[in-house]
């Protein structure tokens, strides 16, 4: 198996007629293919250097653990969820091809877009999430501008509405007319991060205070009970971009540059900024006697309004710009799969937003419990699956070696059954009942807290096995 097999490149001229190819997903040239390892670290570093990550960190804070304990989870998880990142991503790399298109040699041409859609209606719930997230600061900023504004019952909404807005105006007009504000967006929010390291040191008393908060377990089996599930979201955070990791790799010179790339920018840049989400709310426990895990709420405490004014300002920014290259870039593509000569990828990104309403990101942020266990175990348990059949078909099934002609015609290699492969489907199907019957008996609850692996597990033996009959 050489992973540093060369880039392939076809003619799409025989099938540009095709009803499964628009040029949103066409195959890449290999002249387009221009990231080296600086944009892939580049792109992640954007992604990961983002609230959800900071929330994520200090919700382990909030629900028991030490800063250690939470570091060291988190850590953990990106290290394991940067496996199936680089599998999947080899594909895109090699064929040009999004994920949506890969999803096709194993699932069908018409099959794949069962896994395309499950994915997609997890990134309208980010997109929701990050929308809301904006929405607040837009709030915030409204009530230190005018203090009457606090009073409004539906200030909270104005905010949302407003940020949804301002998401789906670049939607429209294309993600380019925002590209300069991407190289600043990151760094805005980093050095926002590391200015609030600094007040929780000096506030907090140095680092003594602030990390000597002990954990809230007192036996290794209440640790073990938290952690578990704990692992699971974390893994389950990236889950979403394991699978249309495809959709940037696509454009990476090289295998090389890929997997190097992701290696740097993602657990790193995670873990750094998990720390200062651990570090903050860990002070906040000093300050205010309560864990405070949402930083917009954390920084309307301040005082001096100019400096909760810019904060929030970079707030908006780096939320903006994360949320359309993390959360649009994959559903708009998922959904013009199911009609390549319909749906484009500004109208699959305007999907993407009305369904990011419908979701109610507001439910899914309202504690660290529903947002951990409820929104990221829950699904990873139908993620899991889709990875494991996807790497067993690509990698174990298909040597990756793909037909890509053939990925974008009726009648054609990967037609199978009418355009499905059922034995894919019953493969992902057997991966989520798996993963997800903990819900329901609760003497298998262990099934559920391991979700993501449970289901990739069972998934990946099922296509594994049943292909090979």
């Amino acid at each position: 198996m050489n992973i540093n097999s060369e880039l392939v490149e076809i003619d799409v001229s025989a099938i540009e007629n095709s009803s499964l190819i628009n040029e949103d997903i066409a195959p890449t040239k290999v002249s387009q293919r221009t990231w080296n390892t600086y944009h892939i670290a580049a792109l992640w570093i954007g992604m990961s250097v983002c609230i959800p990550t900071y929330m994520l960190a200090s919700g382990l804070i909030a629900g028991g653990m030490n800063w250690w304990q939470a570091i060291a989870t988190i850590a953990l998880g990106n290290f394991i969820v940067l496996i199936p990142m680089v599998l999947n991503a080899h594909a895109g790399t090699k064929y040009g091809i999004p994920f949506p298109v890969l999803a096709r040699a194993s699932f069908g041409v018409l099959g794949s877009n069962v896994p395309a859609l499950l994915r997609a209606i997890v990134a309208c719930g980010w997109f929701g999430i990050q929308t809301w997230i904006g929405g607040q600061a837009i709030n915030a900023m409204m009530i230190i501008l005018v203090p009457w504004w606090g009073e409004l019952i539906i200030g909270p909404w104005v905010g949302f509405t407003l940020f949804w807005g301002m998401n789906v105006y670049f939607i429209v007009n294309g993600t380019e007319s925002i590209r300069w504000l991407e190289a600043l967006a990151a760094p805005f929010l980093l050095l926002m991060g590391l200015a609030l390291l600094g007040w929780a040191y000096v506030q907090g008393g140095g680092w003594g205070p602030v990390l000597s908060q002990p954990s809230k377990f007192q036996t290794a089996g209440e640790f073990w009970k938290f952690f578990v599930p704990s692992l699971t979201g974390m893994v389950g955070f990236w889950a979403t971009l394991s699978l249309n990791i495809p959709d940037f790799s696509r454009y990476a010179k090289s295998q090389k540059a890929q997997m190097l790339g992701q290696a740097l920018g993602l657990p790193p840049t995670m873990t750094l900024y998990a720390f200062i989400g651990v570090a903050v709310t860990s002070a906040t426990i000093v300050i205010f006697k309560e864990p405070i895990w949402d930083p917009v709420v954390l920084l309307s405490k301040f005082d001096n309004p100019i400096i909760v004014f810019l904060a929030m300002i970079s707030l908006l920014v780096a939320t903006l710009t994360t949320n359309i290259a993390a959360n649009v870039v994959s559903p708009a593509n998922d959904f013009a799969n199911l009609f390549p000569k319909k749906i484009s990828f500004k109208t699959g990104g305007i999907i993407t937003a009305i369904i990011g309403i419908v979701m109610m990101p507001w439910k899914l942020l309202s504690d660290f419990g529903t947002y951990i266990f409820g929104w990221l175990i829950g699904y990873s348990g139908f993620l899991g699956p889709i990875a494991g059949v996807l790497i067993a078909d690509y990698f174990f099934v298909r040597k990756m070696q793909l037909n890509v002609k053939d990925l974008y015609l009726r009648k054609g290699e990967y037609e199978f059954s009418k355009g499905f492969n059922m034995k894919a489907m019953y493969s992902l199907l057997a991966g989520v009942i798996v993963a997800l019957i903990g819900l329901l008996v609760e003497q298998l609850s262990f099934l559920y807290d391991y979700a993501w692996f449970v289901g990739f597990g069972v998934a990946f033996v099922a296509y594994v096995v049943m292909m090979r009959k």
